[in-house]
């Protein structure tokens, strides 16, 4: 499939989405890129802005299965990947798969599964399989874990591991709408009426053959060395002139290289162009590093987020090696 049918299917998609979703173009744009480059999302935003709303229209218009899973305290590792049942004609055991084998899955509320739970969703995001017992079962491709935390409740969650942080490609701040977008969300939705359905446009074997195109988009050594001098900044911040390091336990990991490389690829691959350019890595960095950054209780204090020290590295490191 050539660069501009992809550009031609994805705004289809977005098409297709925007008839149940109002507004959230940057969140559709960014859920897009993540399918495009086969990396897990997670969502950060407060309740009813129409999060859980366009995951399930995106899966419909890429006709992909999809699963939603509700997490709770109380929810077991085997409420997530399946378990075995014992035949008692038989004296086996046979596996029922649970709903992470799916395309997409929705972990809504992630912040509230105890840490067994977390540890099973870990080895399905980064191995892409589940084990059953002594058995281990492939799940099926693509596979998304897309997830959601409220931000606002910490009542009865658990904060999610750092190693399981580091897996999310994006880390996305969905926030409110505009009064006018607000406006038609209550004209189109304060309705008995049912609503129009999304229509799928797109297969997952059009997906795989967008993923051929995005390998092909050129990035050049020069821009590589710009996220490894950005990645390495958020280590060692003094060495581009930044005085934060107090406001910073630690830095990005390599994953960040990686995504940030895929990201600025797939953003310029979305924009028509088959080659990159460093606006594509500006424009990913935060959503590809702020959940990489642990700032310090300090920072806390002082109402610094890692958005802030992202603008700040942005601003300071060189796109072009002096």
């Amino acid at each position: 499939m050539q660069a501009i049918n992809s550009g031609e299917k994805l705004e289809q998609v977005k098409s297709e989405i925007a008839k149940q979703v109002v507004g959230q173009q940057a969140l559709i744009d960014r859920l897009l890129l993540a399918m495009l480059c086969d990396g897990h999302v997670l969502l950060e935003g407060v309740p009813g802005i129409a999060k859980t709303l366009t995951i399930n229209c995106l899966a419909k218009a890429v006709d992909a299965q999809f699963s939603r899973i509700q997490f709770t305290p109380d929810l077991l590792p085997g409420d997530l990947t399946g378990t075995l049942v014992y035949d008692p004609r038989n004296h086996t055991f046979t596996p029922e798969k649970g709903p992470v084998f799916t395309n997409l899955l929705l972990a809504d509320e992630i912040n509230r599964a105890p840490a067994k739970v977390q540890s099973a969703l870990l080895e399905a995001m980064q191995e892409k399989q589940v084990t059953l017992g002594k058995e281990t079962y492939d799940l099926p491709s693509p596979f998304l874990v897309l997830a959601t935390q409220n931000p606002i409740e910490q009542e009865g969650t658990y904060a999610l591991p750092e190693a399981q942080v580091d897996r999310f490609m994006f880390k996305l701040k969905v926030d409110y709408p505009t009064t006018d977008e607000e406006l038609l969300i209550m004209q189109r939705m304060a309705t008995t009426r049912e609503q129009e359905n999304t229509q799928a446009v797109l297969t997952l074997d059009g997906l795989i053959q967008m993923r051929g195109a995005l390998e092909s988009t050129f990035l050049d050594e020069k821009i590589e060395r710009y996220i490894i001098r950005l990645v390495d900044c958020t280590r060692h911040p003094a060495k581009y002139g930044l005085d934060v390091e107090r406001y910073l336990r630690f830095g990005a990991s390599p994953r960040a290289s990686i995504y940030l490389s895929l990201a600025a690829r797939g953003n310029a691959m979305m924009r028509g162009r088959d080659y990159t350019v460093p606006q594509d890595v500006k424009d990913v960095a935060h959503d590809v590093l702020r959940h990489r950054l642990a700032i310090s209780y300090r920072a806390e204090a002082e109402s610094i987020t890692s958005d802030d020290l992202l603008d700040q590295m942005l601003s300071n490191v060189p796109t072009v090696e002096s």
